[in-house]
């Protein structure tokens, strides 16, 4: 995991954002894939944009339990391309397209939460590479905790180095976490959509469900959280 400090302070309580479905809609399915079609080489730029696209499937039938296969497989389309090669493709598509797909909703819950004091930590299951320069361009950010691809020998190997965000095991870290940097759980709020969000969630005194899968959905309305659907 990521931990980039942009400034200290004294925070005695958090804001938890999960970036996909909060901060903005797309999924490391189209990450991959984007990337993939920039390869060099007609035949390795096929395969490895197939190898995406096939990787869409398996990561929306698990999208709504552990997430950790999913991203296991939608980033093998990384194999093989240099360390230097996914930073520059990662900037171009942080600031390209993702930047442009920013949700309006979700940067004023950011905004919101720093004028309430609170210590903004931005979780993602994307990769540093793209993550990194996108938090760039969200005001307020005081970390990103986000996936980092394995390299050999400055060669991506397909793997992500452990532990993966976005599985169950992504809200174990809290408690650590909060003990390291002086928070008040209790006094903490998390916006998250995902069923794997759910120890995220139950770990904060102020849960906020935010357009939820159905799994989701379903534990906010058993949990009596709010929930908010937006779509800008």
């Amino acid at each position: 995991m990521l931990r980039r400090f942009m400034g200290e302070t004294d925070m005695q309580t958090a804001a938890f954002f999960r970036a996909e479905g909060v901060l903005f809609s797309q999924t490391v399915v189209h990450a991959a894939t984007w990337m993939a079609a920039q390869r060099a080489g007609l035949r390795e730029r096929a395969f490895r944009f197939g190898q995406a696209a096939l990787a869409a499937p398996i990561f929306g039938v698990l999208g709504q339990n552990d997430r950790s296969l999913g991203n296991r497989v939608v980033h093998l389309a990384y194999r093989g391309m240099t360390g230097d090669r996914v930073a520059i493709l990662g900037e171009e598509y942080a600031v390209d397209v993702l930047k442009d797909k920013l949700l309006d909703r979700g940067l004023e819950l950011v905004k919101k939460a720093k004028k309430e004091g609170r210590r903004v930590v931005v979780i993602s299951e994307g990769i540093s590479e793209v993550i990194t320069p996108l938090m760039e361009h969200v005001r307020g950010v005081d970390e990103v905790i986000c996936n980092h691809l394995e390299y050999r020998d400055n060669k991506a190997s397909g793997k992500l180095l452990d532990p993966i965000v976005g599985g169950y095991e992504g809200g174990r870290w809290l408690e650590t976490y909060a003990s390291e940097h002086n928070i008040d759980l209790g006094g903490s709020i998390a916006y998250a959509g995902h069923g794997p969000d759910l120890l995220l969630l139950t770990a904060v005194g102020k849960p906020c469900v935010v357009n939820p899968d159905f799994t989701l959905r379903k534990a906010a309305k058993e949990a009596d959280w709010p929930v908010m659907d937006y779509t800008a």
